[in-house]
């Protein structure tokens, strides 16, 4: 009896071994697609042909396109480490000029931007046709504005100036950024005074 029971618990382990090692090609092969193809043209049946894998196996694994997206992006985010809002305190701590913690944001959400550049244009690509990928970077973003509100603490802000500093972070401003004719120190250094022109203008 021993025995008997001692087969079956390893075989339920080699079962859902092979089916974690599944899972994880499809994801492997997703994220390749996506790469390639971007997010919304990729198809079920492209990532089973990619995997070497029948397409129900797929849907077996993720009923929806958006469980796979979504699958795709705890990948990503981990790959990519965005700021998250449980880190800003300590990203800023210690730093108390103002022109210093301006620099500081805009130097982390560059590093950030740099890690994650080749994704993030494909999720924006696609953002408004898959909501897996809206909540990816609504999370993104929440986690930039957490590093502006706590570069900026301290403070006096109207709305409309916090506001514009948030918009000046985005990614798509941050890539337009990137075509200027100067070295990245410049650029950087450039954008945190950008940051304290724009504060003032709307004061």
């Amino acid at each position: 009896m021993k025995n008997r029971t001692g087969r079956r618990t390893y075989r339920m382990r080699e079962r859902a071994k092979t089916q974690d090692e599944t899972r994880e090609r499809i994801i492997a092969a997703t994220m390749l697609l996506h790469d390639e193809n971007g997010v919304a043209a990729t198809s079920f049946v492209d990532v089973a042909k990619r995997a070497g894998i029948g397409a129900a196996t797929v849907y077996r694994h993720f009923p929806t396109p958006g469980s796979l997206v979504a699958a795709c992006g705890a990948h990503v985010w981990k790959e990519m480490a965005p700021p998250v809002p449980q880190q800003a305190s300590e990203v800023f701590k210690g730093i108390d000029r103002s022109e210093d913690r301006l620099q500081r944001l805009v130097d982390e959400v560059d590093a950030f931007y740099r890690r994650g550049a080749f994704r993030l244009t494909k999720a924006y690509a696609d953002r408004h046709l898959i909501p897996e990928l809206d909540q990816f970077l609504r999370a993104v973003e929440a986690g930039i504005a957490a590093f502006v509100h706590e570069a900026l603490r301290g403070e006096a802000l109207s709305d409309t100036a916090l506001q514009l500093v948030l918009a000046l972070m985005d990614f798509p401003v941050w890539r337009s950024i990137q075509r200027m004719m100067c070295d990245d120190m410049e650029k950087r250094r450039l954008f945190a005074r950008l940051l304290r022109s724009a504060i003032i203008a709307a004061e």
